[in-house]
């Protein structure tokens, strides 16, 4: 066996294996194969859900505990990623989704807690802020983040009041100077990976909120408070959030992390690879394997299987995508069942895909028709498939 570098860099397969899941599973496998190969593994992240768990297995550095306040006000422990003067916070750590549909209701619940996660990492230093959008409840705009954070709303009589989605249409007054003495100095990245704009047929209510819990009739409310929020912030701040791509991730919080912080949104794995000094890494790398659950024409259009492949093929490194499906119409035949890959690294693999830099493809997913085994087959099939591909590649 020769000595390779390799790295192991997927995305979760999602609904079966996180993406640290994966990781491990290639790792072990690879490492079993070639006890001599040095496998640097990094999960993949896009913000959502596991982001956080995702750069603590790649970085190290530390889970800061606090209490912040869940969907609805209520304190609720929970945590945030830190490592020197940088912390990467997930919204749906105090607003991700809700599991019960009787308690789904994007017009009444709060990003207040996200603002509360950010504060509590300004105030134990960190000044680079990396906040992930995916996976949230709510449709307030961000409005919530931005209370906690010190920005003061009032309604037509002057009360203060923390809006939500359903009650954006009340604010008549904004006043950020609490706000801005609170993250002076501090940058803020936003982890987005849509381009929907803040209100539409394309926007954060049409598009996300009906699973959020809103009928037909919230989204066209929720909706017009999206384009009144607009307009606020366009008279009141001077600028324009209704065109930003992604401005409605995350219930319009894309939108409000613009105007509220001065973010800037980026893809997430490019926020990943970076930290992770991924373009340097792959210097006198040897091999790289990625992956995600399934390969279909989404994946060629920017997912992570695509934005690795682009990133080692300037590099000259060949990579192999790991996955558990394969939309039928893309490879015509070309991958073979049960884990094994034809035409590695380039024979049997289209035009396409090769384009990508993906020059070998591992389909490794068996289907179980018995639910209570079905996530530990697919964790064996990946061992499997990755030790059998290493071992007949020489790896």
């Amino acid at each position: 066996m020769k000595e390779m570098r390799i790295i192991v860099i997927p995305d979760s397969f999602k609904g079966t294996m996180t993406a640290t899941e994966v990781c491990r599973i290639i790792s072990q496998a690879i490492t079993d194969a070639n006890p001599r190969a040095s496998v640097t593994a990094i999960p993949m992240a896009d913000g959502g859900e596991g982001t956080c768990d995702c750069f603590h297995f790649a970085l190290g550095g530390d889970k800061v505990s606090c209490l912040a306040a869940n969907p609805f006000m209520e304190p609720r422990r929970t945590w945030y990623w830190k490592k020197g003067d940088t912390a990467v916070v997930e919204l749906a750590a105090a607003a991700g989704f809700i599991a019960d549909p009787g308690k789904r209701n994007p017009e009444t619940t709060t990003t207040y807690g996200v603002g509360e996660l950010i504060r509590h990492a300004i105030g134990s230093g960190c000044r680079r802020i990396i906040l992930g959008l995916g996976g949230s409840c709510t449709n307030d705009g961000g409005l919530g983040m931005a209370a906690a954070l010190g920005a003061r709303f009032t309604d037509e009589e002057g009360r203060q009041f923390i809006p939500t989605g359903g009650s954006i249409h009340r604010i008549r007054t904004m006043d950020l100077s609490l706000l801005r003495d609170q993250i002076r100095g501090v940058s803020f990245e936003v982890m987005c990976d849509v381009n929907n704009p803040l209100y539409g047929p394309q926007g954060a209510a049409f598009v996300f909120a009906p699973q959020k819990g809103a009928d037909e009739a919230m989204v066209q409310r929720l909706d017009q408070n999206l384009r009144i929020y607009a307009d606020l912030i366009r008279t009141q701040l001077g600028m324009d959030v209704s065109e930003i791509p992604g401005g409605g991730a995350a219930g319009g919080a894309g939108a409000g992390t613009c105007a509220f912080l001065g973010a800037d949104l980026r893809p997430g794995a490019e926020i990943v690879l970076e930290m992770n000094r991924f373009d340097e890494q792959l210097a006198g790398c040897d091999l790289v394997f990625t992956g995600e659950g399934k390969l279909d024409e989404q994946s060629l259009r920017g997912k992570v299987v695509a934005v690795i492949g682009d990133h080692a093929r300037r590099q000259g490194v060949p990579v192999v995508a790991v996955v558990g499906q394969v939309d039928q119409g893309l490879m015509e035949g070309s991958i073979a069942e049960g884990g094994t890959a034809e035409g590695v690294p380039e024979d049997g693999i289209p035009a396409r895909i090769r384009d990508r830099g993906i020059t070998g493809v591992i389909r490794t997913t068996s289907f179980c028709a018995d639910p209570d085994h079905y996530e530990r087959t697919c964790r064996q099939d990946l061992y499997r498939a990755v030790k059998s591909f290493a071992e007949k590649a020489c790896i």
